[in-house]
C-alpha cells in the first residue's frame, strides 16, 4: 500500500545514532519483541545496524570487544498458556527465527524463574569468544548485551527483572525510556539498554495497525474507524467467535455489519448514547481497551508465513 505513516522523534532519531556509535563496545545483542505481533515489532533499522558491523567485525583487534561473528538474539516476549492457540502460533514464531539463522527464546515477563534463561542462552552463545579472549591474555570482564526493541514492547520491565531491581523507569506508554543506561546483572553480565526506537516510516500499513494494536503506537495516528474495522476482521477471521463471546453479538459480513456492530457493542456495554446517537468514539475506546486488556483473548496479530 502506497500510503505511508510518519513516526520518528526526535528522541528516536538520536537513539538510533548512539546505537550505531555504541554496538562495536557490545557483545550480544538481544532484539525483544512483542508475540503479538512479531514481525511488526522487530525493527529492521537494527538489521541494518548490525550489518553495517561486518567488515569492520571481521578485523581483528587488539582492543575490539566483540568477535568476527555478532550473534543476535530474538526474545519473543508475551505470556503464553497451554490452554491457548497463542502457545502454537509462538512456536511457529520461533521456529521462523531460527529460520532466519536467529537465536529465539519465549519469555514470560509474569514469571521471574525464565529470565535466567535469557543469560544463559547469551553465555553460551558468547562461549567460544570469551575463551579466545582469555587465551590471547586478555582481562577477565563482563559480557555486554545491548537491549533493543521498540516502545513499548516491554524491556524496561524486562531489565528490572534481570536486574532483580528497579533500573528503568516503566510505564504502559510509547516511549517512557528516552536515554541509554549501563546495568549490571551480575558480575560476569552487563547489560545496555535504549530507548524504544521505531524506523522513521511504516510503507505497510497493516504493519503500522499491528503495532498499534499493541500499545507502542499511539492509535491516533491511524484513523481509528479502520483500525477498528481492521480489528474487527481479523478477529473474525482468525479467532472467530473471540467477538461473539465478549460483546454477545452476531456479525454477518454479508450484511451492513459495521453500523451494527457499534450498536452491539456500545448496547452490550451499556455505553450512553450522544444525542440521540451511539457514541462510535467511546465503542472504539472501550472495543481497543479490551484487547489491550486481553478480555478478547491472547490475540497474535499475524502469522509467520506473513497472512494477517
Amino acid at each position: 500500500m502506497s500510503k505511508q505513516i510518519q513516526w520518528f522523534p526526535g528522541h528516536m532519531a538520536k537513539a538510533r545514532r548512539e546505537i550505531s556509535e555504541k554496538i562495536k563496545l557490545i557483545d550480544i545483542v538481544v532484539e525483544l519483541v512483542d508475540a503479538r505481533a512479531p514481525l511488526s515489532s522487530k525493527n529492521p533499522m537494527f538489521d541494518q545496524i548490525c550489518v553495517d558491523l561486518g567488515d569492520e567485525q571481521s578485523i581483528e583487534q587488539s582492543l575490539s570487544t566483540f568477535s568476527s561473528h555478532m550473534k543476535r538474539l530474538v526474545e519473543i516476549t508475551n505470556e503464553v498458556t497451554e490452554k491457548s492457540l497463542v502457545l502454537l502460533v509462538t512456536a511457529l514464531w520461533i521456529e521462523y527465527f531460527k529460520s532466519k539463522n536467529l537465536h529465539a527464546i519465549c519469555v514470560n515477563l509474569k514469571n521471574f524463574n525464565e529470565y535466567q534463561l535469557v543469560i544463559n542462552v547469551c553465555k553460551e552463545i558468547l562461549k567460544e569468544k570469551m575463551e579466545r579472549e582469555a587465551k590471547r591474555g586478555l582481562k577477565p570482564r563482563a559480557m555486554r548485551a545491548m537491549i533493543l526493541g521498540i516502545p513499548n514492547v516491554g524491556k524496561s520491565t524486562f531489565i528490572n527483572r534481570l536486574a532483580k531491581r528497579k533500573a528503568t523507569v516503566t510505564g504502559n506508554r510509547p516511549g517512557v525510556t528516552k536515554a541509554q543506561q549501563i546495568i549490571k546483572v551480575d558480575k560476569d553480565f552487563e547489560l545496555f539498554d535504549t530507548p524504544g526506537v521505531l524506523w522513521p516510516r511504516f510503507e505497510d500499513i497493516n504493519i503500522a495497525r499491528n503495532i498499534a494494536l499493541i500499545g507502542s503506537i499511539k492509535q491516533d495516528i491511524l484513523p481509528l474507524d479502520e483500525l477498528f474495522i481492521y480489528a474487527i476482521e481479523y478477529l473474525e477471521k482468525t479467532y472467530p467467535g473471540s467477538v461473539k463471546k465478549r460483546y454477545d453479538i452476531e456479525i454477518d459480513f454479508e450484511s451492513d455489519w459495521i453500523e451494527k456492530i457499534y450498536d452491539d457493542i456500545a448496547k452490550n456495554r451499556k455505553i450512553k448514547p450522544v444525542r440521540g446517537y451511539t457514541d462510535y468514539d467511546r465503542v472504539m475506546e472501550v472495543f481497543f481497551n479490551d484487547i489491550f486488556d486481553g478480555n478478547i483473548g491472547k490475540i497474535t496479530w499475524e502469522k509467520p508465513d506473513g497472512t494477517l
